[in-house]
């Protein structure tokens, strides 16, 4: 095949459509699974403030909705996705299915980092007579901040990976490029460039990620 400009063109469209996808379900995603995770956390048997009925069956959601693979997802929510953006084609369409996906995945990334936070902490701040919602702004988010910068490199990139799979419903970005052009029409090039670009996207964002949260450690100095 030829990558003359119609190709480059059609590349850079897959790349921003991608990007777009992404950021965009990240953002929401860490709008809901950020207050799941801290709500996990707090309600746990030895949190906070232990509500043990509670963090069962909201990790039991949780857990049911990270056990569904992504393309299923993508058509069982096929009436959410009509409801809020009004259509089924684009990138605007994935948006709500990756948002479901990754909500509960984030959930499990806040969780697991508020429990690295020393629990000596927390007691002071309870001996302080810190009430709950201190002890999470104050010193739980704030501690675990390096933790979540890395939890948040991690999360961004299975989005990323999540949104590659758009292309099997004409969903658009890097992902649709790789299946019409690549798999559809036999054409090995396209996919290893897409591939290769995708790589390239990941390598980024990981290592921004690493980068803000040794800026962000207190240890490292």
């Amino acid at each position: 095949m030829t990558f003359d400009g119609t190709t480059v063109n059609m590349l850079i469209t897959g790349i921003g459509e991608s990007l777009f996808m992404t950021l965009i379900s990240s953002f929401f995603s860490y709008l809901f699974g950020i207050p799941l995770g801290i709500i996990l956390i707090v309600t746990d048997k030895d949190g906070i403030h232990p509500i043990p009925w509670l963090q069962r069956i909201l990790g039991l959601i949780i857990n049911l909705f990270r056990s569904v693979p992504f393309i299923i997802l993508l058509i069982m929510v096929i009436p959410v996705t009509k409801l809020i953006v009004g259509t089924l084609l684009g990138p605007k369409a994935i948006i709500p299915p990756l948002v479901i996906a990754a909500a509960p995945y984030v959930a499990r990334v806040v969780e697991s980092s508020l429990k690295e936070v020393d629990s000596g902490v927390i007691e002071a701040a309870k001996s302080m007579g810190s009430s709950t919602f201190q002890i999470v702004w104050k010193v739980l988010l704030p501690e675990a901040k390096p933790s979540l910068l890395i939890g948040a490199a991690l999360s961004v990139t299975t989005i990323l990976s999540y949104s590659a799979m758009a292309g099997f419903v004409g969903g658009g970005g890097l992902g649709d490029i790789a299946i019409r052009y690549g798999y559809y029409r036999y054409q090995t090039e396209m996919m290893l460039v897409t591939v290769a670009i995708l790589v390239i996207i990941v390598q980024i964002m990981q290592e921004t990620g690493m980068k803000m949260s040794r800026k962000s450690d207190k240890r490292i100095r």
